[in-house]
């Protein structure tokens, strides 16, 4: 609301911004109806076997739609219960169950790491004493950016990569440097579990997938296999896209990369995350996610979103952008077959995703594009409403 007393104006500009209240709703759906016959057309044009999107305003769907096929030359078509691997966007399930934990004192982000786990070691004693689990869920440890995801992409087995750390010396002191992981970030998951009693997977089940009625989220491989309804992964190739087995390794991390979605789930977690569900996500708990943390630079680098960045950081579990001048809440996922991609503007009330089962670049020029029409319509009829003050 741009004003604060809509009774005090004149019965003819009272109409005026109402009038301009309701034509940004008819952009809003005339611009999710132009993002669908973008995302056809680029997902056609750039070979990609199969995918689907939802653009979410408040608590309503303006737009989901999906696209191709569960499998390149098969016959069964992508819907919005197609199942896909979320990849790094499982990071934000983390991020926020382990800030529900922190609210309810089961744990404190000062606590030290190795408190929970005694067999992490690094090559220096007193760096081991200094990670704590705000370092480990904000993605500031201090450690060698991605450390070890080398021996995960080979699959090997977590209880073999932890004694690899006693190995390393931190580039930073941890809270000071951006230091994006997999292996670290799932650290979290122990704890999480001595904490509670319960399997990582199970809580994320009964804290968020249920009682968002998320029907077909789930956490790793063998569930992800259980659904019938399921999207095949695909490699880009020189020949296009190839078909592949689903890889087991970073199903092993969880909190980083386990779990599995529809889009008709996403837009349930868009939707609670939007505020719509405060039982479930309460309004302490969004704004403590989201609360910037250490700097990431390297974000102000990425091709298709430099030119719209103004700033970077990292939250809890999620990114959080400064997006020509508006805060988008954000965060990828790509793993072998699969890229993912979720945004929220907390102030616009605006969220989209897009699920793909294909690698492919195209779903970051899509994702850009799309915010960046956002904010400029958004502009836009700021100004018309300035004007008619």
């Amino acid at each position: 609301m741009l004003f604060k007393s809509q009774q005090l104006l004149p019965f003819a500009l009272a109409c005026l911004l109402l009038s301009t209240q309701a034509m940004a709703k008819s952009d809003y759906q005339a611009l999710s109806d132009s993002f669908k016959q973008e995302f056809h057309k680029q997902l056609k044009k750039n070979g990609v076997p199969g995918g689907a999107f939802v653009i979410i305003e408040d608590d309503k769907i303006l737009k989901m739609s999906s696209y191709g096929k569960r499998k390149k030359g098969g016959t069964l078509n992508i819907n919005s219960n197609t199942v896909f691997r979320l990849a790094s966007v499982s990071k934000t399930f983390a991020g926020t169950l382990a800030t529900m934990l922190v609210h309810e004192k089961k744990f404190s982000w000062e606590d030290s790491l190795i408190r929970y786990m005694p067999e992490f070691k690094l090559a220096d004693s007193s760096a081991t004493k200094e990670i704590n689990l705000g370092h480990v869920i904000g993605q500031s440890t201090g450690l060698m950016p991605n450390s070890y995801d080398n021996i995960l992409n080979a699959n090997g087995k977590l209880k073999k990569i932890i004694p690899q750390f006693s190995k390393l010396t931190p580039m930073c002191s941890p809270g000071v440097c951006y230091s994006y992981q997999n292996i670290a970030f799932s650290f979290i998951q122990p704890v999480i579990e001595q904490q509670t009693g319960s399997s990582y997977a199970n809580l994320v089940e009964k804290r968020i997938f249920s009682p968002l009625k998320m029907n077909t989220a789930s956490i790793g491989m063998d569930a992800f296999l259980a659904s019938k309804n399921r999207a095949s992964p695909h490699i880009k190739t020189r020949s296009g896209f190839k078909k592949v087995k689903v890889k087991p390794n970073y199903y092993q991390v969880e909190p980083a990369a386990g779990v599995n979605a529809s889009i008709t789930d996403i837009s349930k977690w868009l939707i609670a995350n939007l505020g719509n569900n405060p039982k479930v996500l309460s309004p302490q708990l969004l704004q403590d996610i989201k609360e910037p943390g250490v700097r990431t630079r390297k974000e102000l680098r990425r091709r298709e979103w430099r030119t719209h960045l103004n700033d970077a950081h990292y939250g809890k579990g999620w990114r959080v952008y400064d997006f020509e001048g508006e805060e988008l809440v954000y965060h990828a996922g790509w793993v072998a077959g699969y890229v993912a991609e979720i945004a929220y503007s907390p102030r616009l009330k605006i969220g989209m995703a897009m699920l793909l089962n294909g690698e492919s670049r195209v779903i970051a020029e899509l994702g850009s594009e799309f915010w960046s029409k956002v904010i400029t319509q958004e502009k836009r009829l700021a100004s018309k409403t300035k004007t008619a003050k």
